[in-house]
């Protein structure tokens, strides 16, 4: 595809070979980098997405699948990313896509690909779908896989007065015992987030639950 091979050489161009391990080792990705700094990307992107314009949904998934799975550096896949998020396709975003986020969110499995996919991608999903989406979330808070749980309890970050705080609650009691950092992270963050919007809530959530230190610390951060 003409729009694949003008991203790696592009990336190739822009990066700095002499950044990239640093970046690696930063992420602690075992995929290697190329070494392009967000600005550069953002600028990168720009001039890539006007030049290649896509006029059919069906080739704009094909793109984002393909710079995904086929990557071989970092940035392929933060490019995949920026396609979805390209305000010019939002009105192909759609239910249909939720398997490609999930494939997405289990083969990215790190914070830097999860977090962008719940908030930005997974999270606007179910608050169109959400009588659909709700149960999967749950189904997702008690997965196998701590990313699909991470994404369960994020899924809502900028939902707001939309927000389901019984879905809420239900994600983060699904993982509440669980020791690892991220989950424990993601639920300080996400009663963080809805803490803007309803403080008595979120105070009285952490109050009567066994949060770890490390999530009530963060939920309560701004109180």
């Amino acid at each position: 595809m003409e729009f694949i091979d003008a991203v790696r050489a592009g990336l190739a161009e822009v990066g700095d070979p002499a950044r990239a391990p640093d970046m690696q080792r930063y992420m602690k990705s075992d995929m290697p980098f190329r070494g392009v700094p967000k600005p550069a990307r953002a600028a990168l992107v720009r001039t890539l997405f006007a030049e290649h314009p896509f006029t059919d949904r069906a080739a704009w998934i094909a793109a984002v699948a393909e710079l995904w799975r086929d990557a071989e550096y970092r940035e392929e896949r933060y490019v995949a990313l920026d396609l979805l998020a390209h305000k010019r396709y939002a009105p192909w975003d759609g239910l249909d896509l939720l398997p490609l986020y999930e494939e997405m969110i289990v083969t990215g499995a790190w914070w830097d690909f999860v977090d962008e996919i719940a908030a930005r991608r997974v999270g606007p999903l179910v608050l169109a779908h959400h009588d659909t989406l709700a149960p999967t979330m749950r189904d997702w808070a008690v997965d196998p896989d701590r990313w699909k749980r991470r994404t369960s309890v994020l899924c809502q970050l900028k939902a707001r007065d939309a927000t389901d705080t019984d879905l809420l609650a239900d994600t983060i009691e699904s993982t509440l015992d669980d020791p690892d950092f991220f989950l424990r992270k993601a639920i300080g963050w996400a009663l963080r987030e809805h803490a803007k919007t309803d403080p008595g809530w979120v105070r009285h959530f952490a109050d009567t639950h066994a949060l770890s230190p490390l999530s009530r610390r963060e939920a309560l951060r701004r109180s």
